[in-house]
């Protein structure tokens, strides 16, 4: 879910990604540290072991890992750490095999670190996760996906559900991946040349043109009810209903390989963010576009219609974009003053927006005012980001810890991580109730 500041729009992110969190290896070691809900193992840390509430409520290190990882990633419950040296690490939920591990491998060892099997011949330079996949991209620009999706999310071929061990999406053979974004059951791939491709789920444009546009998502129509969830129930139940209708859904709208979204086709396109069941497009002229449902406003645009269109930012431009489930991300330049700010719009319920007023419009978060943010990440219901100090701030709900700030309650707006006080903070990511920071040394 971690997205990075853009130094130039016309430059794919896949570039900036290794100009950014590569500056690790100018340090001899690196540190991941972990926190928020272990019930699925994804803290990788000993006493987190699957189905037992342990949960670490400040940045806690995991010691398994080796000294020299260069970024993390997070999934919605498991964990993936690429190495200096290109090998490839993960940890936490394997229910659908995303951690590339044999189907024998033992429930009680799935919190514990281990290498990625079926890449010894291959170097990785970056990974991606959501709930039940997993993908890795070589240096060579090849894209690896592993795990289990009865949408198509794997982009292996037709009515191809699974892959326990990782495999090479042959559809993509000869562009080179620099990106991947990844939703529920949808998948967005984004090409060294700004060419974006996607596959999986894609009712409601969520997939630009590709498919039958026509067809809306059930989900929309819970709307209704989450908003008039009660507060205290509202992460379980959003949950549960979403589950609810994608089971419902019959005959289900899938692309099950990787196809260029066409509408795209002339445009450069410079970063990528999926939620659970949206989709964010930032081109290279800062033309912002979203699609898919908007249950939570997380489209950011009056224009209702499904596909594509423009998310209004006339304030404000955009250079790098993320999601969580159902709030999106802008960081963006401020006009006509100089700096950068956070924007964010959606769902808001346990303040994962970090700021007041209308929550379907992009707004700036006034909190981080004089703060140079550099990466933002979102959860199911929380935020994170790192700024110029390479600092962590942190907001919205703080259930099972997953703020990182030492105790459960939620924030309203951003705040500072003193844990980290004196740290190199490389990197930050937010999983759905967990996260996981990067430090040089």
């Amino acid at each position: 879910m971690l997205r990075f500041l853009n130094s130039s729009n016309r430059s794919p992110p896949g570039l900036r990604l290794g100009h950014l969190i590569g500056l690790s290896r100018q340090w001899f070691s690196t540190t991941v540290m972990s926190f928020g809900d272990g019930s699925q193992g994804a803290l990788g840390l000993a006493d987190s072991t699957i189905g037992v509430a342990s949960d670490a409520y400040e940045p806690t290190p995991i010691p398994a890992l080796p000294p020299d990882v260069s970024s993390v990633a997070a999934g919605h419950y498991h964990s993936l750490a690429v190495t200096s040296n290109g090998h490839l690490w993960s940890w936490g939920r394997n229910s659908e095999s995303q951690l590339g591990r044999p189907q024998l491998s033992p429930r009680e060892t799935w919190n514990k670190p281990q290498k990625v099997e079926g890449l010894n011949q291959v170097k990785i330079i970056s990974a991606f996760a959501s709930g039940v996949i997993s993908a890795a991209i070589g240096v060579d620009g090849d894209l690896w996906v592993w795990g289990k999706s009865k949408r198509g999310q794997l982009g292996l071929g037709k009515d191809i559900t699974e892959a326990v061990l990782p495999t090479k999406v042959d559809a993509l053979l000869g562009q080179e991946i620099v990106k991947v974004s990844l939703g529920w059951g949808h998948a967005l791939a984004l090409t060294k040349d700004g060419k974006l491709f996607g596959w999986g789920y894609y009712a409601d444009g969520r997939l630009g043109k590709i498919g039958n546009l026509s067809e809306a998502s059930p989900l929309d129509s819970f709307a209704g009810k989450l908003k008039s969830s009660n507060s205290n129930t509202m992460i379980e139940s959003a949950e549960k209903l979403v589950l609810e209708a994608i089971e419902k859904e019959k005959d289900m709208p899938i692309i099950w390989q990787p196809t260029l979204i066409e509408e795209l086709c002339n445009v450069e396109v410079v970063d990528v963010a999926c939620g659970l069941d949206h989709s964010l497009v930032l081109c290279s002229d800062g033309t912002l576009l979203s699609g898919g449902s908007n249950v939570y406003g997380q489209l950011g645009r009056a224009k209702q219609d499904l596909g594509l269109h423009v998310v209004d930012t006339s304030h404000l431009s955009p250079i790098s974009i993320a999601s969580g489930l159902g709030h999106s991300f802008a960081i963006c330049k401020n006009i006509p003053q100089d700096g950068l700010s956070v924007v964010t719009w959606g769902w808001n319920q346990n303040s994962q927006l970090g700021r007041e007023g209308p929550e379907n419009i992009p707004l700036v978060v006034e909190s981080l005012d004089g703060e140079i943010p550099i990466s933002v990440s979102g959860g199911r219901v929380h935020s994170i980001a790192v700024t110029g100090k390479r600092e962590v701030w942190s907001w919205g709900c703080g259930r099972n810890g997953r703020l990182g700030l030492g105790s459960s309650v939620d924030e309203v707006e951003p705040m500072a991580n003193q844990y980290l006080e004196g740290c190199e903070v490389l990197q930050a990511v937010a999983g759905f109730d967990h996260s996981l920071v990067l430090v040089a040394g």
